[in-house]
């Protein structure tokens, strides 16, 4: 694929591993938990290369990502992290969130 295609939001949410099924990536992004470029979307919207995607698993995990390959196959968990790329703020926080809850079940 290039640059120019697109993907449907589930199927790349589903390939790139976000979530375990297409129902539960289309209940997410239903649900307002999933954000393109800042505004809530429909799970049949296109992705493209460079679209920014906020996804909200419950404030368990909150992922910002940058859509590296606009892809609809599933594959192995390794090749699915070439699909995006990770904000330095969202790395950052998520650290934080592990060391939280680390520390408040008796961890270092």
């Amino acid at each position: 694929m290039n640059d120019t295609d697109s993907v449907r939001l589930d199927q790349w949410l589903w390939a790139a591993r976000f979530y375990k099924t297409r129902a539960l990536a289309k209940a997410a992004i239903e649900n307002g938990q999933v954000l393109v470029n800042d505004q809530r979307a429909k799970p049949a919207r296109g992705l493209k290369h460079g679209d920014r995607l906020h996804i909200d698993k419950h404030g368990e995990q909150i992922w910002d990502v940058l859509v590296e390959h606009c892809a609809a196959k599933r594959v192995s968990a390794s090749i699915a992290q070439t699909y995006y790329s990770e904000t330095a703020d969202s790395i950052a926080r998520r650290a934080d969130r592990r060391q939280i809850r680390a520390f408040r079940h008796g961890g270092e």
